[in-house]
């Protein structure tokens, strides 16, 4: 298994043999903390750049997506098609600029490409596209689709016999459509505990806050009525979120779903809980306030 060093897998520090190994990164938090916020660095510029994009639901996904890439899951950025890795499913589509500042850091492709996000002929597409974007496992943007996705991957991982586990991540705005708790509903059905579902709890959606719009609660106990196992968890702090997948691989014969409690935004002092900036981008003199912020 190889070890990435602790400042993550940019173009000088990804995986770079000829064979290709299984990302490991046995970082510490401080290092894991410091990708954190290289990685919203990449967020703000390639929303700016591209003039477009979703700025506040990517950078309160970051500690999710840093704690399972280069601390918990098991994948291969050389060999994308691993049969034996770990699923990453992004439901909140619209959160690309987060998952793919991901995978560049983890050497999928050069971070330079960052900056084309949102251009003609790009790979890096306004939502992921799994048949253009190496490591991109679900096309999405049309939202309550992920779980039920999901479930289908996890089912398939039973049958073949192999132990790769699922994991989805959710918005909690998302988790006002129906389906949903459709697949909800049939995940716990199946007893299915190799998939792990993760919302973004960060209380907005696209027209304002959820308890305005559709009100969720009592959203744990939704859950834990359709036969799943909670486990709330500040969604920012890693040491926490890493006890919590790993507490989630424990479980057996109920799926897990860890509600992580975000501020939309994060990280930048005029995007946090600013619901305009769910899909505006930052213009040119935001990037660089932004930017100081996150030096």
């Amino acid at each position: 298994m190889k070890s990435i060093p602790e400042t993550g897998g940019s173009k000088s520090t990804s995986a770079t043999n000829a064979e290709a190994e299984v990302f490991s990164l046995s970082a510490s938090v401080a290092g894991m903390e410091a990708m954190a916020k290289k990685l919203r660095r990449h967020i703000i510029t390639m929303i700016g750049q591209a003039g477009s994009g979703h700025p506040g639901g990517s950078l309160s996904a970051v500690e999710i997506m840093t704690a399972l890439y280069f601390k918990l899951m098991r994948h291969k950025p050389l060999d994308p098609q691993w049969p034996g890795r770990d699923r990453f499913i992004l439901s909140k589509g619209h959160a690309a600029p987060a998952l793919y500042a991901v995978l560049a850091e983890c050497g999928y492709f050069p971070v330079e490409e960052l900056m084309t996000l949102r251009q003609m002929g790009s790979r890096l597409q306004g939502h992921p596209d799994r048949t253009i974007t190496p490591g991109v496992e679900m096309s999405s943007g049309s939202l309550g689709q992920g779980l039920s996705f999901g479930l289908g991957v996890a089912l398939a991982g039973r049958l073949d016999e192999q132990d790769y586990r699922v994991y989805v991540l959710l918005g909690d705005g998302e988790c006002n459509e129906g389906q949903v708790w459709e697949a909800a509903m049939a995940t716990a059905h199946y007893n299915i505990d190799n998939l792990t579902a993760v919302v973004d709890n960060n209380g907005q959606q696209i027209d304002g806050w959820n308890c305005d719009v559709m009100s969720l609660d009592p959203f744990v106990a939704k859950w834990q009525a359709f036969g799943w196992n909670v486990i709330e968890v500040d969604g920012h702090s890693l040491p926490k979120l890493i006890a919590a997948f790993k507490e989630a691989q424990g479980v057996k014969g109920q799926p897990t779903v860890i509600v992580a409690h975000t501020i939309k935004g994060k990280g930048v002092s005029f995007m946090e809980n600013n619901p305009d900036f769910h899909g505006t981008a930052p213009n040119s003199i935001e990037v660089e306030l932004a930017l100081k912020e996150l030096a």
